[in-house]
C-alpha cells in the first residue's frame, strides 16, 4: 500500500473514531472472543426514511481460515 494513501486511511479513521467512538470498544470486545464455526454475523441498515436492510451469514471453518488470512496479510 502506498504510505500516502495508508496516512491518509488512517486521518479518516481517527475522524471516524472520534465521531463514533462506540465503534471501536465493539470491535476490541468482538476480538475477545473470537468467531467460531456456527457463530452468526448480521449486519442491519436502518436509512434516514425508516426502511431497514439486513442480512447474516452462519461461519463455515472456510469463512474463518479467510478471516485468518486476511489477518496474516494485515499484519505483514
Amino acid at each position: 500500500m502506498n504510505p500516502a494513501n495508508f496516512f491518509q486511511l488512517k486521518l479518516m479513521w481517527d475522524r471516524f473514531t472520534k465521531n463514533h467512538p462506540k465503534f471501536p470498544k465493539f470491535l476490541q470486545a468482538a476480538a475477545m472472543h473470537p468467531p467460531e464455526a456456527g457463530d452468526i454475523i448480521e449486519v442491519k441498515i436502518i436509512k434516514a426514511n425508516g426502511d431497514t436492510v439486513a442480512s447474516n451469514i452462519k461461519l463455515t471453518e472456510d469463512d474463518l481460515a479467510l478471516f485468518h488470512e486476511i489477518k496474516e496479510m494485515t499484519m505483514r
